[in-house]
This record gives structure tokens, sequence and C-alpha cells, in this order.
């Protein structure tokens, strides 16, 4: 369009008065704007564009010259977004998992860059919009990631599928999905309920060799965590995640690997709680039949086979919840140990009534000779060899306590629990190192 001369604008605007002047200016300049403003491409003219001969079944080129042919492997940029770990299942040793899953990659194919001049604009990025069934409306190529430990796995489709295909102008695609996972997790548990498990979360491709895809965490920020998310598990606490790589070699070629480790350590109190201090009371509990009378029978015997079945069934119930391994645990000791405890209490029971029995024959035999010899030999005294040697402490015990049933008793009262400390004392100190 050419501008009016200088000359002609003046003699035209000389006729006109000043309001008159003031509205043909803002014409004039509403027109130079419309007359100057770019053209704004349209989302869909620029997804019509970048897929009119596009193959979503050839895999990009890669950013290496070094490749004539090819461009070397496709490098796809991961990040885990972590919304929340439960059901973490000792039996089946499994949990599941929710996260939001992303990836990134260029496809020069799909830039649309190219299309913006003086006089037109592009967007920022451009969404691709998908259908419930991701195979059916595959439009451009994606990654063939998989989760080599996934038992079951689910995207969300409510209200609308929860996910995201972003392309950029420069050809750079980010792919972002909210999954639901159920993985396996081979836990180790010789220090139960004192352990720390390390759960994974290993994806890689399925087909593509590292010739065709190279998988590489995010340099800032890979795993991403919810807010209160260490705290919401009911019966661990999530320590640190961590990130590895785990590229694998099989007959079919080397696949690249990502692996996400997550530290998980078993709450304690609960099992102090419902075990540790249940059990020690029970031990002490089976202590008090040494305290009794050795003539009160029944007492003692209820009490040793009451603490002993309370045991074993409390042991039963815990071992129900765990799967049967071939190695010992750090619970299968501390329920040994205290059944063993218990076990002997009601076994010194049996030995302190043996040793009644025993000391009321001797007794008896004793008084019967005594009577005979001062039958025969009344008036004279026979010689009587000296005892044996023994200690001031040993005399003074077996003075004040005649009978070896109560001795038995006396010493059950000190050596039971100080069995249990120097056993309680090992115990801590290697399963908590």
């Amino acid at each position: 369009m050419r501008p009016f001369p200088a000359s002609t604008l003046l003699v035209f605007t000389s006729f006109l008065g000043p309001k008159k002047l003031w509205l043909l200016w803002m014409i004039f300049a509403v027109i130079a704007h419309f007359v100057s403003a770019k053209k704004k491409l349209k989302e869909q003219d620029i997804i019509q564009r970048v897929l009119k001969d596009y193959d979503w079944r050839v895999r990009p080129r890669g950013n290496n010259d070094t490749w004539p042919d090819t461009g070397g492997p496709v490098i796809v940029s991961v990040n885990i977004y972590l919304r929340s770990i439960s059901k973490i299942d000792d039996v089946n040793m499994e949990y599941s998992a929710q996260f939001t899953f992303r990836e990134e990659w260029s496809d020069a194919r799909l830039a649309y860059g190219r299309y913006k001049d003086e006089n037109t604009e592009v967007p920022p990025f451009v969404v691709l919009a998908t259908s419930e069934n991701a195979d059916l409306s595959q439009q451009i190529w994606m990654p063939d990631t998989f989760f080599q430990n996934e038992k079951e796995a689910r995207r969300h489709l409510i209200d609308k599928p929860n996910v995201l295909i972003r392309i950029h102008p420069d050809g750079h695609i980010l792919y972002s999905v909210r999954l639901s996972l159920v993985l396996s997790c081979p836990m180790s548990l010789e220090y139960y309920p004192l352990d720390r498990q390390t759960c994974l979360i290993d994806l890689a491709s399925y087909a593509y060799t590292t010739d065709d895809i190279k998988y590489q965490w995010k340099e800032v920020n890979p795993i991403q965590q919810k807010a209160g998310l260490r705290q919401s598990l009911p019966s661990f606490e999530l320590q640190e995640v961590l990130t590895d790589y785990c590229t694998s070699k099989t007959n079919t070629g080397e696949y690249s690997c990502l692996r996400t480790k997550m530290i998980l350590r078993r709450e304690f109190s609960y099992y102090l709680l419902q075990l540790y201090i249940p059990s020690f009371m029970l031990v002490i509990v089976s202590w008090v039949s040494f305290w009794l009378d050795k003539d009160s029978v029944p007492a003692r015997v209820t009490l040793g086979v009451t603490t002993l079945l309370t045991m074993t069934t409390q042991s039963s119930g815990i071992n129900a919840k765990l799967p049967p391994v071939s190695y010992t645990k750090a619970i299968d000791v501390w329920i040994g140990v205290c059944l063993a405890f218990i076990f002997g209490a009601l076994l010194e029971f049996a030995l302190v009534n043996y040793a009644a029995r025993k000391d009321m024959t001797s007794n008896q035999r004793m008084l019967t000779a005594k009577h005979a010899n001062m039958d025969q030999y009344r008036g004279y005294q026979p010689l009587v060899a000296n005892p044996p040697r023994s200690s001031l402490c040993f005399r003074i015990f077996v003075r004040r306590y005649k009978e070896r049933s109560k001795r038995i008793d006396v010493v059950s009262r000190l050596v039971f629990p100080i069995g249990y400390a120097c056993f309680n004392v090992l115990y801590w100190a290697v399963y908590l190192m």
C-alpha cells in the first residue's frame, strides 16, 4: 500500500475541523495496526501440516552427525513424579505406586518453527490430543518404554485420559502420562522387623537397542516427590530415592535401562508395642514360679503352660504375615529365645519337683540309719571322714538352704534374668547396627 504525499495530506486536512481531524487520525491508526499485525498460525493448521507426510512407524533421526544414516540413537530424557506408594506386601513381595511418567525427545520432522516469518507467528507449543485407546490414536512416533518389574498396570482415564503430548517449534516433544503400577520388590527379611528394603522401578525399551534409543535421567530433579509422601506410608518410611542405570545385554541385543531405587525403612513402633514388649512381659511372668512354694504344683504348672501357649500363639500370628523363607529372621531369633526361656522355667519346676522328692527320700533314709546306729552302737561314736573343702559362700549357701529344691529355685532367680539380659544386649547390638 503506497502512502499519500505529505503535501496532499496537508491540503486534505485543511478542509476538516479539529474534531473530524482527530477522528480521521484514529481511523488511520486502526487501519495501520491491522495492516502491520502478524498472522497467527492456528494449532489445527500446524498439526495438519506436520502430519501430512509423517510416518509414525519410523523413528526420528538422532542428533549425532557422525552416524550418516540414522544420526545415532534417539536420546530420551526421563523424569518421574512420585505421587503415592502403598500396599507393600511382604508375602507376595510387591508394592503399588502411582506416579507421573514424563519422557522428552526430539523429532525434527515435527518442527514447525520453519513456518514462522515476518508476517506469521507460531504458538510456543502445540498439544496433541489422545483418545482412550492409545494404539488406535497414535499419530507420532514414541519410545516403546516398558517397566521390567511390573506385574499389573493401568492408565487413568477419568475424566479424560491423563496423557499429555506437547510439541515445540524446534521438534522437541514432551510426553506425560499418569500410571498406577503393581511392581515386584524382592525383599531380604533377615533383619525383619528391623529391616530396610530397596524397591526398584526399572524402565527400558522393549524393541529398540542402544543403537536406536538411549535413556537418560533429566539433569535437574530426575525424581520428584509429592509433598508428604515420605510420611504417608503406614508401615514404612521412605528414607531416600536414588537414580541409577541398568543397561542389560540379552540374546537379542543391548537395551538401555533406567533404575529408580527407593530405600524403605520399616516402622518399628508397631512391633515394639505388639510383639516385643508383650513377649518380654511373658518371659518375666514365667519367672514368678521361682518365688512360689515347691508344693504349689497347680499354680506353677498352670503359670508355665499358660505363658508357653500364649507365646506360641503370638509366634504363629507373626509368622502368618510373612512368607516361608529358608533363612532365619530377627523375629525368629527373638521368639525362639523367649520360648526357650519360658520352656526352661517349666522344666525348672520339673527339676525342683524331682529334687524335692529326692530330698524327702534322703531325709527318711538318714533318719532310719540314725536310729539303727544309735541302737547298735549306743555309747560308741564312730570316726567320721573330713568333709570336702568348699568355698565360704557355698558353705553359707548350703547351710541356709538345706533342701536342693530350694537351692535350684534360688539359683534360677539369678541365672534366668542375667541370661535374658545378656541376650537382649547381644540381640539389639547386632540387629540395630
